[in-house]
């Protein structure tokens, strides 16, 4: 029986996965790998051969118990943003800048001429001025221009593993999210005529990898990769999309009334649209792994990060339990959602522990409000899960505003491994809550790729009706439903407009952020 294999890098592991033409996986390694180092406050980097060597290992690991000469086709998902600078020996030039990376860059040239007029009659001057600040490439050129001077090909993660697989600096147009000069719109990079280019001044496209659609081939797999990975050389490799397009098209979610949750570090909802969208004014959709599709993404940026947080902060004794065990905390957690009621007993939460662009603004903080003396840390991890729910529920009104009316609601990403979370989902967009039938669909969306690419099925509808199916789906619950509505319409909603003058006084009295 011949196989798919998936790498599927993210932000704390590599995996190598195999499917089998139904989507079922056949064989899986993770390898982990640290998120980032920091050189400085606020500095996100790791070495590219962090990476590459992980995807290695994984790869091998496979072999203990599969023929690598089952494999027919394989296919590559990464995080996205994590951009490199290779210099003319086809070598990093520095550590990969990671996508949590909160350097900015100061004084960089507004964008003038016609676009400048533009920006400044539509009130979108502090955007771009944003997009200047946080782009890389903008930091590089100012702060480390003889890294900048010697990089011959500027490239985010997903374009470097690719040149390493088969020798060719191609990329899918699918994995292009980040602060480069992309046309979301036609997806391919910007015309020359394009504002991005004024506002990126130090990108030349030579700098930039070609781009081919998902499911198309990007090449074989060169001697050296077929070596380290332990496969056989001349593989075809085939173009996916970054992982969070991919889990999308993992989770089966094709049509714009099905929404894509995940419950990942950045949490999102996403929706797969036949045309462009802004679901936010002037905020692109992103590319889908459906070619020539739109991702109507709204995300918060450190999502599921929080229950990372809580565990650091308040979860001392959850984390001893678990050592004793030989289990993880988190598995335990589901057992502090059950100590509390829908609503956690007033207390909530705003998830906005890292500022925003435009809506939550650059000013934005997290909130918790509404305690009093019956709450305890219990209270506090639900109200934690209900304020990212609120969040997501938020994100679905933005899109149905724009498109179609939700349907149907899928959750991917590790928090929807807990049952608890899952049923509060639920109960809070008053909607079933189905999980996919595996938890692995960023690399399952991947595989689909690869699947249509190879020919396997004529198109990605039969192919997503093949590889993707529900699995277990928890039902809303009526009286839950009804206290969470209330909350989200009468306090959660009216929050951001309340605290916002006071986030923005904050920010002028401490300088935080900056």
């Amino acid at each position: 029986m011949s196989g798919l294999l998936a790498i599927d890098v993210g932000t704390q592991s590599a995996r190598a996965i195999i499917f089998d033409r139904h989507g079922e996986i056949l064989a899986r390694r993770q390898v982990h790998i640290e998120p980032y180092f920091s050189r400085q406050p606020g500095w996100a980097e790791q070495h590219a051969d962090v990476y590459w060597d992980a995807v290695g290992q994984a790869c091998r690991g496979l072999w203990e118990t599969e023929d690598p000469a089952s494999i027919s086709g394989m296919s590559l998902t990464t995080q996205r943003a994590t951009m490199l600078c290779i210099g003319a020996d086809n070598r990093p030039l520095a550590p990969a800048i990671v996508w949590m990376d909160k350097r900015q860059v100061n004084g960089m040239a507004p964008v003038g001429g016609l676009w400048g007029l533009a920006f400044r009659a539509l009130g979108l001057r502090s955007t771009i001025a944003s997009f200047q600040a946080e782009a890389p490439a903008n930091w590089l050129l100012k702060n480390a221009p003889e890294i900048w001077a010697k990089t011959e090909k500027y490239v985010l993660l997903s374009g470097y593993l690719g040149f390493q697989l088969t020798g060719e600096w191609l990329d899918s147009s699918a994995s292009q999210v980040g602060y480069l000069p992309f046309d979301y719109k036609q997806q391919c990079w910007s015309a020359d005529s394009d504002w991005k280019w004024q506002a990126l001044p130090g990108i030349r496209r030579a700098q930039l990898t070609d781009l081919v659609s998902p499911g198309q081939p990007m090449g074989r797999l060169q001697a050296e990769a077929a070596r380290h990975l332990g496969l056989p050389q001349g593989l075809p490799v085939i173009a996916a999309a970054a992982d969070k397009a991919c889990e999308v098209l993992g989770a089966g979610c094709v049509e714009p009334g099905q929404a894509c949750l995940s419950f990942g570090t950045t949490a999102t909802i996403n929706t797969c649209v036949p045309r462009y969208v802004e679901v936010e004014k002037f905020i692109p959709p992103f590319p889908a792994a459906l070619p020539q599709a739109y991702n109507t993404e709204v995300q918060i940026y450190r999502g599921f990060w929080m229950v990372s947080w809580f565990k650091r902060q308040f979860a001392d004794r959850e984390q001893r339990i678990a050592d004793e065990r030989g289990i993880s905390a988190e598995s335990l957690f589901d057992e502090l959602l059950e100590q509390v009621p829908a609503g956690s007993m007033g207390l909530m939460l705003q998830p906005y522990w890292s500022p925003g662009v435009r809506e939550p603004g650059p000013e934005a903080k997290g909130a918790i409000i509404g305690f009093g003396d019956v709450h305890t840390r219990a209270h506090i991890y639900r109200a934690i899960l209900e304020g990212l729910a609120y969040g997501l529920r938020e994100g679905a009104e933005k899109i149905e505003g724009r498109s179609a009316k939700l349907h149907t609601l899928r959750v991917a990403g590790g928090g929807s491994q807990s049952d608890g979370a899952m049923q509060l989902t639920a109960d809070i967009f008053g909607m079933a809550a189905q999980r996919p039938h595996l938890y692995e669909t960023s690399a399952l969306g991947a595989a689909i790729n690869t699947a249509v690419g190879q020919g396997l099925y004529a198109d990605y509808p039969s192919a997503v009706a093949a590889m993707t199916r529900i699995g277990e789906v928890f039902e809303p619950q009526p009286d839950a439903v009804e206290i969470y509505d209330r909350l989200y319409r009468c306090v959660y909603r009216k929050m951001y407009a309340r605290l916002q003058p006071l986030y923005r006084e904050i920010q002028n009295i401490t300088g935080y952020p900056a």
